[in-house]
């Protein structure tokens, strides 16, 4: 059977993220944390720095709690029941299903976004996601074989990512054509059918990058509750509905580096830059200089290497620090 840490790993690795952007991600976190076990001991900021621009930082921390519990209450084993994997940090009812199923061939229903849209097809559900989600798990643990769930659960993934594409489907190479109801209607991209999004609000805030006589940037890390939860960032201000006031963490400089614009799930964020050159100044508290070459393998979002990047270009781009 395939090993639970990796399978899982690699789950709570693709959720909301592509497998081309996993694969070296997964390749590094196992080469350097082989086991749970050793994923467990290692700092939480080296985990951190190593998930970095893989986005959803809440996979992280969850991902360092969830390998701290199984080291330490279940003897580095993952438990072998939907019900024990959904027990853990940060598992939902996706990942606990696709775990059992996969490693431990568990006959649970497993939906994520592909057998979503093959099993919204297939049976031609009229009902807008994320309504149709519980019909959509309904029909799902109704199809789960009692043998091979795992092989199951993989093959109707595949088909989702390879052929039941959400674009132009490859529906004469699909091997469940002929009991497909969305192609017997020919409406097969109007599936699965989904609610009308609502616009996303725009928030505004501040990001000031003050730099040191020998290139040092100025970093903090973010409270661990909130969005980016954990994370790294150059000190800047909320972020508001309305552009806030200038108010950077010390008197300095400042000028303005340009304008940052990135998209979260629920809302759009604009940041104003600003850079200073310091000689020599106090460090405030709970931040620390981050050198050059130490810059690109910090635990820095997207969205803060986007602003770091406007006011030092190529800041973050360098070659990752070896592990």
């Amino acid at each position: 059977m395939p090993d639970p840490y990796r399978v899982w790993l690699s789950e709570v690795m693709l959720q909301q993220t592509g497998v081309t952007t996993v694969k070296p991600y997964f390749e590094e976190f196992t080469r350097r944390w082989p086991t749970v076990n050793a994923l467990a001991a290692a700092p939480r900021e080296d985990v951190l720095k190593a998930w970095a621009g893989l986005g959803y930082y809440a996979r992280a921390r969850n991902l360092k709690a969830c390998a701290q519990v199984v080291a330490r209450e279940h003897g580095g084993v993952f438990p072998d029941t939907v019900e024990g994997l959904r027990a853990l940090p940060g598992v939902g009812d996706y990942t606990a299903a696709a775990v059992a199923a996969i490693a431990f061939d568990v006959p649970a229903g497993v939906v994520d976004a592909n057998i979503e849209r093959v099993l919204a097809r297939v049976f031609a559900i009229r009902t807008p996601l994320p309504a149709a989600k519980t019909e959509v798990r309904a029909r799902q643990a109704e199809l789960t074989p009692a043998k091979r769930a795992g092989d199951y659960a993989q093959a109707m993934m595949d088909l989702g990512a390879a052929i039941c594409t959400p674009k132009r489907p490859a529906c004469a190479l699909c091997p469940i054509a002929d009991v497909c109801a969305a192609r017997a209607e020919g409406r097969q991209e109007d599936y699965p059918v989904r609610a009308e999004k609502a616009e996303r609000p725009t928030r505004y805030g501040h990001a000031y990058v003050a730099v040191r006589a020998d290139g040092a940037v100025l970093l903090r890390t973010r409270p661990d509750a909130g969005l980016l939860g954990g994370m790294s960032e150059p000190p800047g201000s909320e972020w508001t509905a309305t552009p806030p006031a200038m108010a950077p963490p010390f008197a300095a400089a400042w000028r303005e580096a340009g304008t940052v614009v990135h998209v979260f799930t629920h809302f759009r964020l604009e940041l104003t830059v600003w850079r200073a050159d310091v000689a020599r100044i106090d460090t405030p508290a709970a931040g620390w200089w981050s050198a050059p070459t130490a810059l690109p393998g910090e635990a820095l979002p997207s969205v803060m290497k986007k602003a770091i990047e406007a006011a030092i270009p190529g800041a973050t781009k360098r070659t990752r620090r070896a592990a």
